[in-house]
C-alpha cells in the first residue's frame, strides 16, 4: 500500500465516534451518502409477512441476463447488524444483478440493538425458508439460489446455512461470503493475528467490529454460539459450496479464512480468494472499481462451476 494512501486511512481510522453512542447518527449518514434512487433499473420491492410483522426485500432484475436459467442470490448486507438497509445497498445490488446476470433479492433484516441477536439471523432465515419452499414464485429452481452477504451479512448467510441445517431443512447449494465476521473476540486477545495487524490504520478498527458485536449480542453468554460465531460449530458438515473472499488489510480476514479451511476439514468444496491491497468494505466503495471487478471474476467463476 503506498504511504500516502496509508497515512489517509490511517488518519480516517482515528475520527470515528464512540459507535455505541451514536449507532443512530452512522445511520443517518449512511442513508444521505447513499439515497434510494431507483430509476434506470428494474426492481421490485416487496413486504415478507411474520405474523402481523413485515420485512422488507428488495429484488433487482438483471438488465441482460446471458443464463439461460432464471437464477437467485438472496443477499443479506453488512453493516454491522446495526447499521444498512436495503437503500443504503441499491446500488450494490444493482451492479450485482447486472454483473452476474442473477435476480438479487435484498433482505431487510431487523438492526441491533433495537432488535438483538436473533432477530436479525431469524428474518433472513424465515426469507431464506420462504424462497426454497416455493422458488417457483421467482421463476428458478432450488438448486439456482445461491446466498451472499458481505461482513456482518456473509456471517447471516453463514448462520442461516448452519440453522436450516440444524433444524432439518433445505440445504442451500451454494454461499458467498465476502468479508465474513466468523469469531466472536476481536480484542488483543484473538487468536487471529489480522486482528491486532489490521486492528488501527485501515478505517475499520477492531475496536469498532467489537462495538458492533457488543451492540448485536445482548447476552454475552450467546457470543459463543455458532450462530453468532460460526467458526466455534462443532459440526460443519453439509454445509453449501462456499466461496470466501477476504481482503489484505481486514481486521476480519483471517478469521474468514479460518473458517474457509474448517468447512474444507468437514468435507465441503471451498473456494477462497484474498483480494491484495484491500481493507474491509472495498466491494461497496466505487473507487475500487479493479477490485470490484475482479471479485466479480471470482464470483462468477464460482457461480459457473458446477452448474447445468
Amino acid at each position: 500500500m503506498r504511504p500516502i494512501r496509508k497515512q489517509m486511512m490511517k488518519l480516517l481510522s482515528k475520527m470515528h465516534l464512540n459507535l455505541k453512542e451514536n449507532y443512530k447518527l452512522y445511520r443517518k449518514v449512511l442513508r444521505l451518502v447513499n439515497p434510494p434512487i431507483k430509476n434506470g433499473y428494474t426492481t421490485l420491492d416487496y413486504k415478507m409477512m411474520v405474523d402481523e410483522r413485515e420485512i422488507p426485500l428488495r429484488i433487482f432484475l438483471p438488465e441482460n441476463s446471458k443464463n439461460d436459467k432464471t437464477k437467485v442470490l438472496i443477499f443479506f448486507h453488512g453493516g454491522g447488524w446495526v447499521t444498512g438497509d436495503i437503500d443504503s445497498y441499491t446500488i450494490v445490488c444493482r451492479n450485482m444483478a447486472n454483473n452476474t446476470g442473477h435476480i438479487v433479492v435484498s433482505v431487510e433484516y431487523r438492526l441491533a440493538p433495537e432488535n438483538p441477536f436473533p432477530s436479525g439471523v431469524e428474518d433472513c432465515c424465515y426469507v431464506t425458508e420462504k424462497i426454497f419452499e416455493k422458488p417457483e414464485l421467482l421463476g428458478c429452481r432450488r438448486e439456482d439460489i445461491t446466498l451472499i452477504g458481505d461482513s456482518a451479512g456473509a456471517n447471516l448467510a453463514a448462520v442461516v446455512s448452519l440453522l436450516v441445517r440444524d433444524r432439518g431443512g433445505f440445504i442451500p447449494k451454494r454461499q458467498i461470503l465476502i468479508y465474513p465476521a466468523a469469531y466472536y473476540d476481536h480484542s488483543d486477545s484473538s487468536p487471529y493475528p489480522s486482528v491486532r495487524e489490521n486492528g488501527s490504520d485501515y478505517i475499520m478498527t477492531s475496536k469498532r467490529i467489537q462495538d458492533y458485536l457488543d451492540l448485536y449480542v445482548k447476552n454475552e453468554d450467546d457470543k459463543c454460539s455458532p450462530y453468532v460465531a460460526p467458526l466455534l460449530a462443532e459440526d460443519l458438515s453439509d454445509q453449501p459450496d462456499t466461496l470466501v473472499i477476504t481482503a489484505q488489510y481486514d481486521p476480519l480476514r483471517d478469521e474468514g479464512e479460518a473458517y474457509g479451511r474448517k468447512l474444507k476439514e468437514f468435507g465441503n468444496k471451498v473456494v477462497m480468494w484474498r483480494m491484495d491491497d484491500a481493507i474491509h468494505g472495498y466491494f461497496s466503495m466505487p473507487v475500487n472499481t479493479a477490485k470490484i471487478a475482479a471479485t466479480y471474476e471470482w464470483i462468477n467463476s464460482f457461480l459457473r462451476d458446477g452448474n447445468d
